[in-house]
């Protein structure tokens, strides 16, 4: 099983170059205002499993993924399989503080958090529960949320040029941000780089 999960996350994590499809199913959300590449949405509370990682993004992306592929592969204590959803979502802690929503900015030595979103059929009562204790629940309040869609690789460089991009734009708009960035990717792992769904999302008021 961990080699499963160790190849299926160095194949997520690497340059794709085999055509995928989208199979995982992804929480419902309302688009409030379309802006073409990018989107006003609200999303409904979501439940989520997650992990956090000090070091690099490609070592903590690595071992967050494997972490997190585990729980839901069954890594769990009532050895539950669950469904595979999306997006995973990554995001960079400043610094370690009690934990508020899932990513940001850089420092030395920083700290990544990654979160599976649960299916809709589980609860903070009703999930299992974890064996790793690195992993926790947590329950995601309701939001609005801006978003900007790209596709390429899922690169530590283009996540900061598409939060740059998504953090100015918001700058000019009558929206204020009140969360750092985080990225969300939707495909699997084979899905060629230019057909991929990557978003970058900040929340708003």
């Amino acid at each position: 099983m961990k080699k499963l999960i160790a190849l299926i996350t160095t194949v997520f994590l690497t340059g794709c170059s085999v055509f995928g499809i989208r199979s995982a199913s992804e929480p419902s959300y309302q688009v409030l205002k379309d802006y073409n590449s990018i989107q006003i949405r609200h999303y409904p509370a979501l439940l989520v499993a997650q992990t956090e990682i000090n070091g690099d993004y490609k070592t903590t992306s690595n071992q967050g993924f494997q972490r997190l592929a585990g729980y839901i592969f069954g890594n769990n204590k009532t050895r539950q399989k669950l469904a595979m959803t999306a997006p995973v979502i990554q995001e960079q802690q400043s610094q370690k503080l009690a934990m508020t929503a899932p990513v940001i900015q850089q420092k030395t030595g920083s700290i990544w958090l990654m979160a599976f979103v649960l299916p809709p059929n589980y609860s903070i009562l009703t999930a299992p529960i974890p064996v790793d204790s690195a992993i926790t629940l947590q329950e995601i309040p309701d939001k609005k949320v801006a978003v900007l869609q790209y596709s390429g690789s899922l690169s530590e460089e283009n996540i900061k040029e598409k939060t740059e991009l998504l953090s100015n734009w918001l700058s000019k708009e009558p929206y204020q941000i009140i969360s750092p960035a985080r990225s969300a990717a939707y495909d699997p792992p084979w899905t060629l780089p230019f057909l991929r769904r990557n978003e970058i999302h900040i929340d708003i008021e």
